[in-house]
């Protein structure tokens, strides 16, 4: 009892912080250089053929894009912009789409799309951007190596991802935004790879994201890690028929952040309330090993193994588990057939989209 008083001083003086951060710092940007100008893309409908030639000619498409942008940063004068644009546009990388303007856009796949059975989309949190690209590509390599044959990765960097320290690192704007961008990729990936299996892999804010795109979502399985909230209560207010999985390194510092979600007039809420990891959250929790934040696609580590199995619908291995094969993933049933008591059986998929097979 003698505890009570003391945790809610904490709670107010965490509250009391998140407050006061929103409203005294600069909103996120405002004082960073002006953006770094780059041409409209191609104009590109939406993803309906996975096959291999018509992938390769939106990735063709993607390259050129990419390269009109490194030659305008060039012009701009911003080198570091114009080498990891570069770096992009080296021959075998596949971008589904790319737009270079307002801090960037981009969607690229590693492995082969065309025919893939396990697909695994990379929703990543704040701070990355097309500066900082690289080491979400690594991740990417490394996972893709993880799935094997058969498995493919998707890069999604669909939105103006905010900034660690910021207000927009705190409120569920940008996600809010970025949401429907998200869905209609796993939809459309769906559609033209009916027979595969979609993982949402989401990380920090990205789980945000996911959140708000889970409802009727057509991924399998949805996977938050590294998450400070998803601004949900629990998995029942998600409405999805996807799996859900939370998983948090050991030495991740986003264990520290408080699981509040408060609302400030004229800022919005502050906060992503209940956090993944804990039991009324009800997710299922996977080991994680011992990693920090930016380690969760680490080569070798507990979680890039686990987020593979996940990915390829295998259990996740436990402390003093070898990493075997494990048993196959039972796929959660549809939000109203779990409420009536309805139960899971091996390799039986959802269908939040009516032509979803299974």
């Amino acid at each position: 009892m003698a505890d009570r008083p003391r945790r809610r001083r904490l709670r107010r003086t965490l509250l009391a912080a998140l407050v006061t951060f929103a409203v005294a710092v600069p909103v996120s940007g405002a004082a960073r250089p002006a953006a770094v100008p780059a041409p409209a893309p191609t104009a590109l409908g939406p993803l309906r053929d996975a096959g291999a030639a018509a992938l390769e000619e939106r990735y063709a498409v993607g390259r050129a894009d990419i390269r009109a942008a490194e030659r305008a940063a060039a012009r701009h004068g911003d080198l570091r912009r114009a080498a990891a644009l570069r770096a992009m546009a080296a021959p075998g990388r596949q971008f589904l789409s790319f737009d270079g303007r307002d801090g960037g856009r981009s969607v690229e796949v590693v492995g082969e799309l065309s025919g893939a059975r396990r697909v695994a989309v990379l929703v990543p949190g704040a701070g990355v951007g097309l500066d900082a690209y690289g080491r979400l590509r690594r991740g990417a390599v490394d996972l893709q190596r993880e799935l094997g044959e058969g498995g493919a990765v998707v890069v999604w960097l669909g939105y103006r991802s905010p900034a660690t320290v910021s207000p927009a690192s705190v409120t569920d704007a940008r996600a809010v935004e970025a949401a429907p961008g998200l869905r209609a990729l796993v939809d459309r990936l769906s559609a033209t790879l009916p027979e595969a299996r979609i993982t949402l892999l989401c990380h920090s804010y990205g789980s945000v994201i996911c959140a708000r795109a889970a409802s009727g979502t057509a991924a399998d399985a949805l996977v938050l890690y590294g998450s400070p909230g998803t601004g949900y209560e629990d998995v029942d207010a998600l409405r999805t028929g996807a799996r859900v999985w939370a998983g948090r390194g050991g030495d991740d510092w986003i264990a520290r952040v408080p699981h509040v979600r408060v609302r400030v007039p004229f800022v919005a809420s502050l906060g992503f309330g209940t956090d993944p990891v804990a039991d009324r959250f009800g997710a299922e929790v996977f080991d994680a090993g011992d990693g920090g934040h930016s380690d969760y696609l680490r080569p070798g580590s507990r979680s890039l193994t686990n987020l593979g199995r996940i990915a390829s619908g295998r259990a996740p291995v436990t402390a003093g588990d070898s990493g075997g094969s494990g048993t196959p993933e039972t796929r959660r049933a549809p939000v109203e057939a779990r409420a009536s008591g309805g139960s899971d059986t091996p390799e039986t998929r959802h269908a939040p989209v009516g032509a979803r097979r299974g």
